[in-house]
């Protein structure tokens, strides 16, 4: 099932945001087809980022292997991979080769900082590349250092699901065309077109360049976590004037004190008492307060709690296979449901046959020891 039914993803095995790409296409209904490195170990079944797959190690070093990877790009309506720039080239498996022989491919072509530039060949992680973007250096509390937001900016938001985004629009233009395209999807790229509203709302002079001292990254007193009696935390997050006066009530706040609670001046007064308020009860039992009402608070769940909590029950948002707990795939579908693929499993001979490989052409790739 799912919307990409029919189509099939080539994935050069990397880490991060191309395998995460690769889940995300995996999950929408799309095969995937995962070349290891031979030799490689096989991947743990907990790796669930690794699910829907069907996998074959291939020796790229070796000429036959690589003829066989050509063929397998052949019957691809899409090829994922992670490597430096000139990498894949070097292998005899860049754009050009692959576009000649099979014109309407979509190529994929995951990296921190793109295929040029002073940085391309330079290593990086996630936290480099949203360090140059402006997003590290927004986020955090005044006067204390950049806290990095886990890798979901650089890696996966700006990574691996833009790289998805990139891919299937390339292959919905090669439906009209004929002609398939690298995408180019880089981490720097991507981190910075995530920032867009933040440097839409600087351009408008409502964004400070002093870290900690906006409405959206936790000076705002209605728009920050807080602890409370059992040292877990709150996310109180009513922007809305409404909203606000519905916490209040709730608090047995009289909202009326705070006219001007939009203004900066006035943030540091109610942050103080909201500090006090919080403090004074547990978190589920605020929790049980103000659920299921229009006051835009929410307990903050950690990973064991928040599958279990009935909204994400009900959504059925997290699964559980062979009891790993996992997200479960998004978004969703009315007509074409997307389904989470079990977990990776290596059947070369299987995938080759299904790519038009014959029994001899199998047993020539083992006697060259190229699978």
């Amino acid at each position: 099932m799912g919307p990409l039914k029919g189509l099939r993803v080539l994935e050069f095995a990397g880490i991060g945001p191309g395998p995460f790409c690769a889940m995300v296409l995996a999950d929408l209904g799309a095969e995937v087809i995962r070349l290891e490195r031979k030799g490689a170990p096989p991947p743990p079944p907990e790796d669930f980022v690794l699910r829907g797959r069907r996998t074959i190690a291939l020796d790229l070093k070796s000429p036959a292997a690589i003829d066989a990877a050509l063929r397998l790009v052949e019957s691809a309506d899409a090829l994922i991979e992670g490597f430096r720039p000139g990498v894949m080239e070097r292998l005899g498996l860049g754009p050009d080769t692959c576009l000649a022989r099979n014109p309407r491919l979509a190529y994929g072509r995951m990296t921190g900082w793109g295929q040029e530039g002073p940085l391309a060949q330079s290593a990086g992680h996630d936290i480099d590349y949203i360090a140059l973007t402006g997003a590290l250096h927004a986020i955090g509390r005044p006067g204390e250092r950049p806290v990095p937001p886990l890798n979901l900016v650089g890696d996966y938001g700006g990574g691996g699901m833009l790289l998805a985004l990139g891919l299937l629009a390339a292959m919905l233009e090669a439906k009209s065309s004929g002609r398939g395209q690298v995408v180019d999807a880089a981490m720097v790229d991507g981190a910075a077109l995530l920032m867009a509203p933040i440097y839409a709302a600087k351009a408008r002079g409502r964004w400070s360049q002093q870290r900690g001292t906006n409405m959206l990254d936790g000076a705002a007193p209605w728009y920050d976590t807080y602890e409370c009696a059992d040292g877990r935390s709150i996310a109180v997050g009513p922007i809305e004037p409404q909203f606000f006066a519905l916490m209040c009530e709730k608090l047995g706040l009289d909202a009326s004190r705070f006219p001007d609670r939009m203004s900066p001046s006035a943030w540091p007064a109610l942050k103080g008492e909201l500090i006090a308020i919080f403090r004074s009860r547990t978190r589920d039992d605020w929790a049980a307060l103000f659920e299921g009402t229009d006051a835009c608070i929410a307990p903050v769940l950690d990973m064991d709690e928040a599958p279990r909590h009935p909204h994400n029950q009900a959504r059925r948002t997290f699964l559980a296979r062979d009891g790993v707990v996992q997200p479960a795939p998004a978004p969703r579908f009315s007509r074409t449901p997307a389904e989470p693929g079990a977990p990776a499993r290596a059947v070369p001979d299987e995938i080759l046959t299904d790519c038009g490989f014959t029994a001899d052409d199998i047993a020539a790739l083992r006697a060259a020891n190229a699978i």
